[in-house]
């Protein structure tokens, strides 16, 4: 039995913190720390993290080392601290060291940007400050982080800001432990930081004395304005001119999906949306997602920011150059990603300048460099769509395996996973690897992941499907092993890992499109497994794809599809004439009936497609996801009825019935917004039934919900809550989308259970 030295006794220990300490403030606050409890000792950082050693009473170290990580600063995220003993040497002062070098065994986490803090906000607006008015004011507690790091340890020479000498009273706040902008890496002031400066459509400078308040003008008369923030550029206009959003749309050449909207504040944001508490909480975090919220009456927004959606996507502003901006403007912006529809964000000046230059009037740039593009976070509700900014590099727990492990993704949305030690990464939003520069985007970041986090792979796990552009770039890495993971099984196993869990459980995985086992295109599926492995339990009723891909774009095939599955002759209905050609719905119905270039499919969103075109809501989609999105956006909120959907033999959901109930309530004059909610809830009973169904045939109570058709918040919704009354546990995504994003994350985990097995 050990017995605590008596608390008078001097004693000396070392303690090494891992988690996000770098970057953060983390050794001041030990200074700090240090000093309070009359300790001695030093702190430094390295390339784990960390480490320090303090001397002095037994009863102040274990005061020191209780209040360690319950007090740490507002970005550092304390995981773990191990401690043993030393010999005292007598020790008095307390020193913050030089920082260890790299090295190969890297793996102390990286921040996160951050929004400006309170007390940055305050100088930026304070006319007495030195940083009055300056756009990139930042300190421990705040500022850009990933998007400026080369390397580890966080210091400034391995930033984009290495160019940057401070000047005097700069390096003596940096130098100051007293100081909350000690060792701040990015550390400016107008004499010696980055500038803002405006320019033309060709590039070249226009004169004003506040660049940002002559962009605002600009904006306020009607300008379109490319704005270089933390991660990469975004487009902003006024969201209150229907000609300026519109000139927006046609230069960007993005017909329909909707624009983000920037407010200056909460007060701005709730005048535009109906924010619950914690969504107001979420807007205003220091991570400053998108956050998709029920539009409010009376909104001061142009119809054509969000056309056929009864919900706005609002971000507060996540810099002090946007804040200064909206502060100025005065008004609500649209404020979109910088590209040419499905193109990565521009990022760097050069290629902006390039691939803007036919859409924004100005451009509002600074000589900072950006070092990783990263897109804005999106959520809603409960359900992280996009995770990027704010957000990565954050880290994740993964049940360890003795061996590096890559996760390579999917096909769109697509990110990135790496792994060791019990801890992954996943990489920050890339987007659709159909688009070469996405592409090569992607390579870049797995390639700078790999760096910052000494992570060299031994095994990539990759999805099933040949074709998948991540597929191929896993085949072409040499010198490792590969796993190749079902895509519906990903889906599973990135829920049960993001929840600690292995299995077993039921899951509905629900989306697009997914290779199965068997070779079909899968994407309505119960299974039933773990991170192990899994069975295919049931399905929804499966009917052809005619052309492929080609239905995912023009949702009225699949129309044609169900009309022929539930019997019908397959003529054009009323709700599509004037948007298909009866000639090219005669040729993709021989198409149904022959088999011909029409593969199986068990896809829910697929059969949102059908039901989306049916009700004359969709009949061609420009972006994914719109039919099925515009579906739930008609659905009539008072609305609780549903459709039959029965459960055939091998838990099949049987979705024929609903079809024909649905095509019945048209011809008899139903409304859209009833049938839209009628539908949503057929699908939300019938998969309950089912999961309850696989799950007491398996003896368990867990079922987890994910795939892209549960972005729909009315079907999680309402599916969450009649699992829940029939006693099971629900587990849904958190920390990661349960669209394509999660699934490299489901890869790893399960590559990892695999090499434990």
């Amino acid at each position: 039995m050990t017995r605590s030295a008596p608390p008078d006794v001097a004693r000396r220990i070392r303690a090494r913190v891992e988690g996000t300490v770098q970057g953060v403030g983390f050794r001041p606050y030990v200074y700090r720390l240090a000093c309070d409890e009359r300790l001695g000792g030093w702190v430094r950082n390295d390339e784990r993290g960390v480490v320090l050693e303090v001397e002095g009473a037994a009863g102040a170290i274990e005061r020191f080392l209780a209040r360690l990580p319950r007090e740490a600063p507002p970005l550092a995220v304390v995981e773990r601290v191990r401690t043993r003993p030393r010999a005292c040497t007598g020790a008095r002062g307390f020193a913050i060291a030089a920082s260890a070098g790299g090295g190969s065994a890297a793996t102390a986490p990286v921040a996160a940007d951050s929004a400006p803090c309170d007390a940055c906000r305050a100088e930026l607006l304070d006319r007495a400050d030195r940083r009055f008015r300056y756009p990139f004011i930042n300190c421990t507690d705040c500022g850009p982080r990933f998007t400026i790091v080369r390397g580890v340890p966080y210091d400034r020479a391995l930033t984009t800001m290495a160019g940057f000498e401070m000047c005097a009273a700069c390096r003596a706040e940096y130098e100051d432990p007293l100081d909350r902008r000690f060792h701040a890496e990015p550390n400016a002031c107008p004499a010696c930081g980055p500038r803002a400066v405006l320019l033309d459509a060709a590039g070249s400078s226009v004169a004003a004395a506040d660049a940002v308040a002559a962009a605002a003008a600009a904006l306020l008369d009607g300008a379109i304005v490319a704005v270089k923030g933390a991660g990469g550029y975004h487009l902003a206009c006024r969201a209150d001119d229907e000609a300026v959003v519109a000139a927006l749309r046609g230069r960007k050449h993005r017909e329909d999906k909707p624009f983000a909207l920037m407010a200056h504040d909460l007060e701005a944001a709730r005048a535009l949306v109906e924010l619950t508490p914690e969504e107001e909480r979420l807007l205003a975090g220091r991570e400053r997602p998108i956050v998709i919220a029920p539009r409010r009456r009376g909104a001061r927004v142009a119809a054509a920011v969000a056309p056929g959606r009864r919900e706005l996507g609002v971000i507060l502003p996540s810099t002090p150059l946007h804040l200064l901006l909206l502060g100025e403007a005065g008004v609500t912006l649209v404020m979109t990603s910088g590209n040419v529809s499905d193109e990565p964000i521009a990022f760097e000046d050069a290629d902006a300048l390039e691939r803007l230059a036919g859409i924004a009037d100005r451009f509002l740039v600074h000589d900072r460099p950006i070092e990783t593009r990263t897109d804005d976070s999106v959520l809603r509700g409960p359900i992280v769509i996009r995770r990027s900014r704010g957000y990565v590099p954050a880290s994740l727990a993964l049940p360890g395996s003795p061996r590096a492990l890559l996760g390579c993704g999917a096909e769109l949305k697509s990110t990135f996973c790496l792994a060791k030690g019990g801890r992954a990464w996943v990489g920050h939003h890339v987007g659709d690897l159909r688009n070469w520069e996405t592409l090569r985007s992607y390579r870049d970041g797995v390639a700078h992941f790999e760096r910052l986090f000494a992570v060299a792979p031994e095994i990539v796990a990759h999805d099933l499907h040949p074709d998948y552009l991540s597929t191929a770039y896993a085949l072409e890495r040499e010198d490792v092993e590969r796993i190749a993971v079902q895509h519906h099984h990903a889906h599973l196993a990135a829920c049960l890992a993001e929840h600690g869990e292995t299995g077993p459980a039921v899951g509905a995985i629900y989306d697009g499109a997914g290779l199965g086992a068997d070779g079909t295109i899968w994407g309505g599926e119960l299974l039933a497994g773990g991170l192990g492995g899994f069975e295919r339990a049931g399905h929804l009723w499966p009917v052809r794809q005619p052309g492929g891909d080609a239905a995912a774009r023009e949702p009225w095939r699949m129309a044609c599809a169900w009309l022929d599955a539930v019997g019908e002759h397959p003529a054009l209905p009323p709700t599509l004439r004037g948007e298909v050609a009866p000639d090219r719905w005669d040729a993709v119905a021989a198409l149904v009936r022959t088999g011909t270039a029409a593969p199986l499919t068990t896809s829910v969103g697929r059969l949102f497609d059908a039901v989306a075109a049916l009700c004359g809501v969709r009949a061609v989609v420009n972006y994914e996801g719109q039919a099925a999105a515009e579906l739930e956006a008609a659905c009539d909120p008072d609305e609780r009825g549903a459709y039959p959907l029965p459960l055939g033999s091998g838990t099949v959901l049987d979705a024929r019935a609903t079809v024909a109930a649905i095509l019945a309530d048209l011809r008899g004059g139903a409304t859209v917004g009833v049938v839209a909610a009628r539908f949503h809830g057929a699908l939300a009973e019938a998969t309950a039934r089912a999961c309850a169904v696989v799950a007491g045939r398996r003896g368990v109570d867990t079922v987890v919900l994910s795939g892209g058709a549960f972005q729909n918040r009315r079907l999680l919704e309402r599916t969450s809550a009649l699992l829940a009354d029939a006693g099971l546990r629900v587990l849904i995504p958190r920390r990661l989308p349960p669209n394509d994003g999660g699934i490299a994350y489901g890869q790893a985990a399960i590559a990892a259970s695999a090499l434990r097995s």
